[in-house]
């Protein structure tokens, strides 16, 4: 659009396009004052430009068209002097579509960049252009230390090749993908999410990045490992009890039996293996009884209770053992912290039980247990902590099973930390694991406080 302006700043002539641009007939833009055609709020910065055209340099307008809409315009303004006079040249040129892009572009940024939800940007070939402030709190890194990385920084190798083949199959066609992945911090503890890929292609449908949006379910897998556990536990506790009123009655009978005939036996031989027997039903009566003990509702009254003097109870009964005259125990555990709802008994077991296997992990080695309280979001929390021989990674989800043990044959029954992890979700509380083969171990035990 081109408008010639005389001295007095009024529209003398325009071309045929800024008619039809601003909606009148052919070329009928009626010959007035140029700021009827100019929006008001665009009117200063036209002043402004008028009074020094010489230096004026482009700007950014909008024009009002014949039917009251505004139009965006970019604006380049140049005297023009014929026959002694001076005359305006106004060059305008409709910038509405781009402004329109520009304020979604806006938009888009914004939301993207203050969305809770964890976004990154690639692009074609795989390399981080782009990650919001949710995805560097959820990665736990910084976009520094993700801008040009690959994806894969992140990767916590639980999908195989063939999953991620298949998924680069998929985007690199042009097709949304949608599933979920574990992923790991850099802290090294995993996060899960649901992802949606969305390949991002030019108008000619070549693609030139994906954009990664993820929803943090972390939490929600999290609560669904517990509900399956706990189900697990309800149903091997019916289970447990039935087993145990079935197997308890011919094992009395059995060790009965045993008894009577050691007693009429000379034969030194046979008492040899007569009390091996005995001392197998009577490993078996004790899994038994903690078989029981699981299945029914506990005689004891819970009551409120100071947790660290439970903690120094256990290392009391543990202290004094063969096999801990080359470990190192330090107690941190903080003062004032608030009691908790439980039955100490059942607590100081839960606490022997995790010391013991920390002494078992160290193999009679010099080595240091570590047990420290403290009280962190609304909860007291126990740690146990040794730098043993650690636990597998395929072990860790099965530690919790009933019967499951890591130790060689004899030395455990399997059921220590099944009951523990009983106990612990009796009084609401939860318990979690974190190991490293050849570096150790560390339980948390987590009792939320009431009123939280």
């Amino acid at each position: 659009m081109v408008f010639i302006l005389d001295e007095e700043e009024t529209v003398i002539d325009h071309n045929l396009a800024a008619s039809i641009a601003l909606g009148y007939d052919s070329n009928n833009v009626p010959k007035a004052f140029l700021y009827e055609i100019v929006a008001e709020s665009s009117i200063p910065i036209f002043e402004k430009s008028f009074k020094d055209i010489t230096q004026a340099s482009p700007f950014d307008a909008q024009f009002k068209k014949l039917d009251g809409s505004l139009m965006d315009v970019s604006v380049d303004m140049k005297v023009m002097n014929t026959n002694g006079k001076s005359y305006v040249v106004v060059v305008s040129r409709d910038i509405t579509e781009q402004k329109k892009m520009e304020l979604d572009f806006l938009r888009f940024s914004n939301v993207i960049q203050h969305t809770i939800n964890p976004i990154q940007i690639t692009d074609a070939g795989g390399r981080m252009v782009y990650v919001n402030p949710a995805f560097e709190t959820a990665s736990g890194y910084t976009k520094e230390e993700l801008i040009g990385n690959n994806p894969k920084i992140l990767r916590s190798g639980k999908h195989s090749k063939e999953f991620w083949a298949q998924v680069w199959s998929k985007i690199l066609s042009g097709k949304v993908w949608v599933g979920q992945v574990e992923n790991l911090r850099k802290d090294g503890l995993p996060f899960h999410t649901e992802l949606v890929i969305s390949p991002i292609v030019d108008a000619e449908g070549s693609v030139l990045g994906f954009l990664g949006a993820h929803r943090d379910i972390t939490e929600q897998k999290s609560l669904e490992q517990q509900l399956v556990r706990s189900q697990k536990m309800e149903s091997i506790g019916t289970l447990a009890a039935g087993l145990a009123h079935e197997v308890g009655n011919p094992l009395t009978a059995i060790s009965s039996l045993v008894q009577v005939i050691e007693r009429t036996l000379q034969d030194d031989f046979a008492k040899e293996k007569l009390g091996l027997i005995n001392n197998q039903v009577v490993r078996i009566t004790k899994i038994i009884r903690n078989l029981v003990d699981f299945s029914r509702p506990s005689a004891n009254i819970a009551k409120e209770t100071e947790v660290n003097k439970v903690i120094q109870d256990a290392y009391n009964i543990v202290q004094y053992g063969k096999r801990v005259k080359n470990i190192e125990f330090v107690l941190d555990l903080a003062e004032e912290l608030p009691k908790i709802h439980s039955v100490p008994d059942q607590l100081t077991q839960v606490f022997i039980n995790l010391l013991i296997n920390a002494i078992d992990s160290l193999d009679g080695k010099p080595g240091k247990i570590v047990l420290r309280s403290f009280e962190r979001d609304n909860a007291v929390r126990v740690e146990v902590r040794d730098n043993g021989k650690g636990i597998p990674e395929d072990d860790r989800e099965k530690i919790f099973e009933p019967f499951f043990t890591t130790k060689e044959v004899g030395r455990g029954t399997g059921l220590g930390l099944w009951v523990s992890y009983g106990i612990i979700r009796t009084f609401g509380g939860d318990v979690s694991v974190e190991s490293a083969v050849g570096k150790g171990t560390k339980f948390t035990i987590t009792f939320p406080l009431s009123g939280g």
